[in-house]
């Protein structure tokens, strides 16, 4: 909008006080807040979503502690570049902060060359990362690192960046804008926030030539968005968009749109193992107990692709997502869990039924603990009618068998052993 300058890019904010999100994080007498005041920030990792500040938040830090400031992206940095920002720190002798966005990316030899330079201080490493960083950083240096959640913009957040690009973008373009109907440009984002700027940017700029005010409307959002996808995705955010369709298809039984998925992503270079523990989750998730080999076939790939990686692996990856595709489908194990949370949620945390608690010593014995408690082995088909749930849980059901062919069977054996107990 200004010299070629993306409009995300001219309304990041360099102060705390115009950061908008993670209060949790960054607000009045928050922890990270409070490190930045006190002018020493350690080595951090910020985890969160794309597009909910973690670039923006490292680069106000900088500012905020008057250091200077390196930047790398684990895409397309390795060691020697990691090691060439070490010189160059350690000949000027000053502490600076280096930024690596995407340091999930980052191999496990990369990540090691950063060990020396953390351990000692001669940089603050602030890492950015969409994945869980118990998975995607190697120990040693997670241990160096204190992690801080970043969490998803709220839609009244949102809305308010979307309001600043409004303002911003009518002194640019001296013409009145009005945003009558903002749904569209809020669900394109995704609780993004650069992509919802850069939706926004696209919109306006094709309705420049209408007459004095422009009129943003849920249906010349989506008119414009699709026909500028190539433009709308200009900073990559369309990699989230492919692995959600490449599941989305995993889960919809289509083998081939999610080799097509596969495809798009292999070619360009997702990381593997990114994918693997994709198709791992869904295993649990989706597949569940209607083919419990889904979860074991899932779980060999992803041990597969870290010993082999590219080119070998996009063969291990296609063969699981053609089986997980083509498996019969259940999430009766996961909504199984959501009802347990939802109970414990809604419930004071109840007691252990005495019968079931364990007895170490004697006294525990003598005021009841773990009496009358019916040993399964000692009874016919290994089974014996007795209460495993608290008092006030009595007779709940959680777990709903859905109807294909595995959980069939496993409805039919707890309808054998329980009867109309829980209503199987």
């Amino acid at each position: 909008m200004t010299q070629n300058i993306p409009l995300a890019e001219q309304l990041r904010p360099t102060k705390l006080d115009e950061y908008i999100g993670q209060q949790h994080i960054i607000g009045p007498n928050a922890i990270l807040r409070k490190a930045i005041e006190a002018g020493k920030i350690p080595s951090i990792i910020l985890w969160g979503p794309p597009g909910v500040g973690k670039t923006t938040l490292a680069f106000i830090i900088s500012q905020q502690l008057k250091i200077p400031f390196f930047t790398l992206s684990a895409v397309n940095s390795g060691v020697k570049d990691v090691r060439a920002v070490f010189e160059q720190v350690k000949e000027s002798g000053n502490h600076a902060i280096l930024f690596i966005d995407e340091i999930h990316r980052f191999s496990k030899s990369q990540q090691d060359s950063l060990l020396g330079a953390v351990e000692k201080g001669v940089v603050s490493l602030i890492g950015a990362t969409t994945e869980n960083p118990s998975f995607e950083v190697i120990s040693p240096l997670l241990s160096r690192c204190q992690v801080y959640i970043l969490k998803p913009l709220s839609e009244d957040e949102l809305t308010t960046i979307l309001e600043k690009a409004r303002t911003f973008a009518q002194e640019v373009f001296k013409k009145s804008i009005l945003i009558k109907e903002k749904e569209a440009l809020l669900q394109i984002s995704g609780g993004d926030a650069r992509k919802l700027i850069n939706a926004f940017e696209l919109v306006a700029e094709n309705l420049i030539s209408n007459d004095d005010e422009i009129v943003i409307d849920n249906e010349l959002t989506l008119k414009i968005i699709q026909q500028n996808i190539a433009l709308y995705d200009k900073s990559g955010e369309m990699h989230y968009d492919i692995i959600s369709a490449f599941i989305k298809s995993l889960r919809g039984s289509d083998p081939n749109a999610a080799v097509y998925w596969l495809a798009r992503m292999t070619d360009a270079g997702e990381k593997p193992e990114f994918i693997a523990r994709r198709m791992l989750i869904l295993a649990s998730e989706d597949i569940g107990n209607a083919n419990p080999n889904a979860l074991l076939l899932a779980n060999n790939c992803f041990q597969a692709v870290h010993a082999i990686g590219y080119p070998e692996c996009e063969l291990i990856l296609a063969q699981t997502a053609v089986y997980l595709a083509c498996s019969p489908k259940s999430n009766a194990s996961y909504m199984a869990l959501l009802k347990a949370k939802q109970t414990i949620s809604q419930n004071a945390t109840q007691a252990v039924p005495l019968h079931l608690r364990n007895a170490p010593t004697k006294l525990m014995k003598d005021i009841g603990y773990g009496k009358d408690y019916k040993y399964a082995h000692d009874f016919k088909d290994n089974f014996a009618l007795q209460e495993f749930l608290p008092e006030k849980l009595k007779n709940t059901r959680f777990y709903d068998p859905q109807p294909n062919a595995r959980e069939e069977e496993m409805r039919k054996f707890l309808k054998l052993r329980w009867k109309d107990k829980y209503g199987y």
